[in-house]
């Protein structure tokens, strides 16, 4: 069960992809990012009240937000400070690069997950899943070939480091999350709330120091529809995604190459909607990412 529930999270979070590009495109991206955890936070918010003042049905439709202790909150705030980390640089790079290079880059994103539930978690691999992986990464280097052809270098530009920084502090969260959800027992509403709560504070003392003072950013930030729509996509594959964790049976380095199944949406919709270049050539290391995840799926 908890595979289907990473699957619907990866249908969500290729949805998510493709609005958050155009909610970037040409625009401030700090801004853009609080109006899309602020969405996820409204979002939320009536669940907290409900809890609060309506303890037992909202027990009972399963989407009671708990009480938590002051240390879990602590455990929260981090999370929120890697993952405000890892969108800042995610959201620059989407700015300036196009959506059919970002998102494979992305995908390597399990292979840190992967090194990461051998050390700390002791999941253990099989034959097949290694090659999986590493099909994956050898998929994402055949990207960077095409990437130059579209102006790209790999080498030197700042993007690029700035989105494989991205993917690092992602992979890190995802490790954190099972530590969160699986150790600390907290229910994917409860996580999510006090996640968007901190992030929101976080990002409000960088626009006071990035963007409030400064008159022409603000001029130039464009409110879209797809900004909210960018909150509300991924709070509710963070749901599926986190309910999939509460499955003790559940591997996380499993569940994060499945997620990687987004990039269908995101290089086969994504490159037709953005117009973007070479996407008959980007197919071919499409289809090693998505056998690199068979594997994975597949051969448990």
């Amino acid at each position: 069960m908890w595979m289907y529930l990473g699957l619907l999270a990866a249908l969500f979070l290729g949805l998510h992809n493709l609005c958050k590009k155009h909610a970037v495109q040409g625009n401030e991206v700090f801004p853009v990012l609080l109006g899309t955890i602020t969405a996820g936070f409204i979002l939320l918010l009536p669940l907290y009240l409900s809890s609060r003042f309506s303890p037992e049905y909202t027990k009972e439709i399963g989407f009671y937000i708990d009480p938590i202790s002051l240390k879990v909150h602590g455990f929260i705030f981090i999370k929120s400070m890697i993952m405000a980390a890892s969108w800042v640089l995610a959201y620059q790079a989407l700015k300036h690069l196009p959506i059919t290079i970002v998102t494979p880059i992305r995908s390597a994103g399990p292979f840190f997950t992967f090194i990461g539930a051998i050390i700390i978690y002791q999941e253990r691999p099989t034959f097949w899943q290694w090659i999986g992986f590493f099909l994956i990464i050898f998929s994402v280097m055949l990207y960077s070939r095409i990437g130059k052809k579209e102006g790209i270098n790999f080498k030197k530009n700042k993007w690029i480091f700035a989105i494989i920084g991205a993917t690092f502090l992602g992979a890190s969260s995802g490790l954190y999350d099972k530590f969160l959800i699986q150790y600390q027992k907290l229910t994917p509403q409860t996580l999510q709330f006090w996640f968007c709560w901190y992030t929101i504070l976080i990002l409000l003392v960088i626009l006071v120091f990035t963007w409030f003072p400064y008159t022409e950013k603000r001029k130039n930030f464009k409110w879209r529809w797809t900004i909210p729509a960018v909150g509300i996509l991924l709070q509710t594959a963070d749901y599926f995604y986190f309910k999939a964790l509460q499955d003790p049976e559940a591997l996380i380095m499993l569940l994060s190459a499945i997620k990687r199944s987004q990039i269908l949406i995101a290089v086969l919709v994504g490159g037709v909607i953005f117009k973007e270049h070479n996407k008959r050539k980007k197919l071919v290391p499409l289809i090693g990412i998505m056998i690199g995840v068979f594997l994975i799926m597949y051969t448990s």
